[in-house]
């Protein structure tokens, strides 16, 4: 029951990222936007319809291109300021859950119900590596800082971490008892949290898949993960309407936000680490610090 509940809010948030993002785009027949001085806050800069629906989005670092995930399996990269298709795969053989740009920009992950990872080069949509080694839906992906390794998480309930460029598993992650909803490196690049639908976050060393600590301060599953820029802090969101921010060393709760009335997302630090804004049935904005 819960997992079915969490599917449909995460398809209704991958609409409304969908809403979102599609002010990104521009249909040949609109022509081109006005001048960003002139612009009102809630101005459509661009426009555009998928042939499926779109479940994932992620925007490229350098923010000239956005990646979606739909779910027929395609993956499409789209140019932000054209709004052309770069490229548009059917890569996959079920619904796509996620993508992640590798942090040069260079690389597209994406993760699929087809219990498959894939990378592509984001240029050419070339297909580059298949990583297979999941037994069911994967729902997470997430690239290390560095850009050298993955970790994805799935209803298997591992998490695990394979080398970007060759596809070889390094390693694999048993703590969690039921499914993984999220994964993410610390800024640093030591250490993995992962959020679960046995309502704990768990804390594990990213070179050797030691455990470090569990988090069981949520009364629900844990959908979403952020780490805090210093990487001294993680925030997660949860099935129990809260956004809680705890030491990531200790496991030390510090601050609980209770303003949602429903699942939390989705949830990200600001780039100074004094903000935080988190996804439920709304989008809020708030003081982390």
């Amino acid at each position: 029951m819960h997992t079915l509940r969490a599917i449909k809010w995460f398809l209704a948030i991958g609409c409304f990222v969908l809403l979102l993002t599609a002010c990104s785009f521009v249909h040949p027949a609109v022509g081109s936007a006005p001048p960003a001085t002139s612009l009102r806050l809630g101005t459509t800069l661009r426009s555009y319809r998928a042939p499926f629906s779109v479940i994932a989005a992620a925007w490229s670092p350098d923010g000239k291109q956005l990646a979606l995930g739909e779910d027929d399996g395609t993956v499409e990269v789209r140019d932000a300021v054209k709004g052309t298709i770069d490229f548009s795969v059917l890569g996959h053989r079920n619904r796509v859950w996620a993508v992640a740009w590798s942090p040069d920009g260079k690389r597209l992950a994406s993760a699929s119900w087809d219990q498959t990872v894939k990378v592509w080069d984001a240029a050419t949509g070339k297909r580059l590596l298949t990583y297979r080694g999941h037994k069911d839906l994967v729902f997470t992906v997430a690239w290390s800082p560095d850009g050298k390794r993955i970790a994805s998480g799935c209803f298997d309930h591992t998490v695990r971490v394979w080398d970007a460029t060759t596809g070889r598993h390094t390693l694999t992650y048993r703590g969690h008892s039921s499914y993984v909803w999220a994964v993410a490196w610390s800024p640093d690049g030591k250490h993995i949290a992962s959020g679960s639908t046995d309502d704990t976050v768990q804390v594990w060393d990213a070179a050797t898949g030691k455990h470090v600590l569990t988090y069981r301060g949520h009364s629900n599953g844990v959908q979403a993960i952020a780490w805090s820029p210093d990487s001294k802090r993680i925030a997660s969101g949860s099935w129990d309407a809260t956004v809680q921010i705890w030491d990531a060393t200790t496991g030390h709760r510090v601050f609980t936000y209770d303003g949602h009335a429903d699942i939390v997302t989705a949830v990200t630090w600001s780039p100074d680490g004094k903000r935080i804004a988190s996804v439920g049935d709304d989008v809020q904005i708030w003081q982390a610090s």
